[in-house]
């Protein structure tokens, strides 16, 4: 696969996925939390979507097989 067009993958999968993680996080009920796990909560909802990213961004810099 050339790797522009790689790239355009995954610039297009990376916005797509970071949209979704947004709205399924804040559809998470936050009033049933006890307030000493409130913020250690939030802190694990802003950085879980770091690992899937890098795995996409780790794809998308991938270098290209030399044509033969």
């Amino acid at each position: 696969m050339p790797e522009r067009l790689r790239k355009f993958i995954g610039m297009i999968a990376l916005v797509l996925f970071v949209v979704v993680y947004a709205l399924v996080v804040v559809t998470i009920p936050i009033q049933n939390i006890p307030p000493a796990l409130f913020w250690p909560a939030y802190a694990l909802a802003g950085l879980a979507w770091v690992p899937p990213a890098g795995l996409i961004i780790r794809w998308m810099q991938k270098p290209s097989r030399p044509r033969a």
